[in-house]
């Protein structure tokens, strides 16, 4: 980091509590924070624009859309056409998030760049960065895991040993007009968190098809694969003496099939493009805990590697719907030790 300032850092501000209690953490910190607003052609910049003069912060904006398009949003529609359910916000943050705050605090000669996630970034036994969890009630590292550890070793997190709750006192005691913003859950492209109707907007969707069982019957007709993704049970429209649940989404037949549960269940889940985090390789197999989707449940596993980025998870229980185009991401303890796309899985 020779000729950068380790006092400056550019932090992605959104306007919303996280980024601007983040901001506020870093200025308590020591830090010359500058502050960056990522236009995708949506509005939006005002509210980033009013929490920077709250705080006498100087403030930048850069157009991303086109990066996002290219590196984000093609992929989205291109996965949901193939049968996928993609994770936009994972390749985001590598692809496209963090390299523009890496660009702005390269141009201003800045040793750091932050965000408002909720997440932490230590040293690990190799002298390298580890990437570790948040606290668990609101812990974000799952969508991080796809940072490869260059990145990590000039990101700060300054919300990362603090849970919501209390980023919202902060934000509220220091009358900042973004503790009276609500919360933004859904993909920033979709604020209107329609995936299936954004996709029909760009065309050349999938037409209905036909529902059928594991056995190849027809049960009826479907909107559309891109409406769907495996384990879902609502919104399928269509009745039954017991529950049903989508076992699998086949593109090439425009087939839905749905079962009782049956077929739902993997030992074995096979990923690819492996970012590897750890501060030891992985050159064999390894005992994990690994979140196969974006929430808190954890299952136990055995990760093989198989090289060229490939490897094969063993799970210590059957694990329900793995889902190709999400994300398994591998942790020991606090430690997140890397991430693969999943591809497929085996019963």
């Amino acid at each position: 980091m020779s000729g950068t300032d380790r006092q400056k850092v550019v932090l992605g501000l959104s306007g919303g509590v996280d980024s601007s209690v983040a901001a506020l953490r870093l200025r308590e910190q020591g830090y010359e924070v500058h502050a960056l607003y990522l236009d995708i052609g949506l509005g939006g910049a005002e509210a980033a624009r009013e929490t920077a003069e709250e705080l006498g912060l100087p403030f930048y904006v850069r157009d991303i859309s086109q990066q996002l398009e290219e590196q984000v949003c093609r992929p989205f529609y291109a996965d949901y056409l193939a049968g996928r359910t993609p994770l936009p916000c994972a390749q985001c943050n590598r692809t496209v998030k963090f390299p523009a705050l890496m660009a702005l605090a390269d141009e201003l000669g800045a040793a750091y760049v932050a965000t408002g996630h909720y997440a932490r970034v230590s040293q690990g036994a190799d002298g390298g960065p580890l990437l570790l969890r948040g606290r668990p009630a609101n812990d974000q590292s799952y969508m991080l895991a796809r940072l490869p550890r260059d990145m990590l070793g000039r990101v700060r997190f300054p919300l990362g040993d603090v849970e919501k709750m209390r980023t919202r006192a902060q934000a509220e005691a220091s009358d900042l007009s973004a503790a009276r913003r609500p919360d933004s859950m859904e993909i920033c492209f979709i604020p209107d968190n329609d995936y299936a109707a954004w996709l029909d907007r760009r065309g050349g969707t999938p037409p209905p098809g036909k529902f059928v069982d594991l056995e190849g019957r027809v049960l009826g007709e479907h909107k559309g694969i891109h409406h769907y993704t495996l384990g879902q049970r609502r919104g399928l429209g269509i009745s039954s003496t017991g529950r049903l649940f989508v076992a699998a989404i086949r593109p090439e037949t425009n087939e839905v099939v749905l079962s009782h549960g049956e077929g739902l269940y993997a030992s074995v889940v096979e990923c690819t493009r492996l970012n590897w985090l750890g501060d030891t390789p992985l050159d064999g197999p390894r005992t994990v805990s690994v979140r196969l989707r974006h929430s808190k449940r954890e299952d136990a596993a055995r990760v093989f590697p198989l090289g060229d980025g490939q490897v094969e998870l063993h799970m210590e229980r059957p694990a329900r719907a793995p889902t190709p185009g999400q994300l398994a991401v591998f942790y020991d303890g606090d430690m997140v030790l890397g991430s693969a796309w999943i591809q497929s899985s085996q019963p």
